[in-house]
């Protein structure tokens, strides 16, 4: 994920994305910890290459969502896990970027939220976006996913079917 996301170099081979990459990766990833919540959007937003004015458009719609906007004036140091989780999904699904790479961060925050998170992703790929979403659960796998990959130690072991790419997760954990 950190290769697709560009945060790591590949040690061989190559990724090709088109498009803005917004990755929501695990917590902390891409928030600088001295600066607000407030910053943060703005910071997460320029990284993406967006303007002041595209960062403002949509800057209420963060707050909103992450329900913590009476903390957002505080350095994100200060948060708790939860509260860091529900600002950084809400900065990644609401920012301009067309892939979105989500992986487990969201078994951290309560199971509202986690609700709340699922549904905004259904939104995203409504409005045409591309969704990576990691997960160990295979509930919201097949919950969220239309296709799904089986990797192992970083091999691809299948590309297909949701429910086929579950059964052989699911065989390979209980060593079927």
């Amino acid at each position: 994920m950190k290769i697709l996301a560009r945060i790591t170099a590949p040690t061989e081979g190559t990724v090709e994305a088109y498009g803005r990459v917004g990755a929501l990766l695990e917590v902390g990833t891409g928030f600088h910890p001295e600066l607000t919540g407030r910053e943060n959007i703005a910071l997460s937003g320029a990284i993406l290459g967006m303007s002041r004015e595209d960062i403002d458009a949509v800057q209420d719609r963060i707050i909103d969502f992450s329900e913590i906007g009476r903390f957002l004036d505080t350095p994100v140091k200060y948060y708790s896990s939860g509260m860091f989780t529900r600002l950084a999904f809400s900065v990644s699904i609401y920012l301009d970027a067309e892939i979105l790479l989500i992986d487990e961060v969201l078994a951290v925050g309560d199971a509202a939220f986690q609700v709340k998170c699922q549904e905004r992703i259904r939104e995203a790929v409504g409005e045409g976006r591309t969704v990576l979403f990691i997960s160990h659960s295979m509930a919201a796998v097949t919950s969220l996913c239309d296709s799904a990959i089986v990797l192992d130690q970083g091999v691809l072991r299948f590309a297909g079917a949701t429910s086929d790419a579950v059964d052989l997760y699911t065989q390979q954990i209980l060593g079927m």
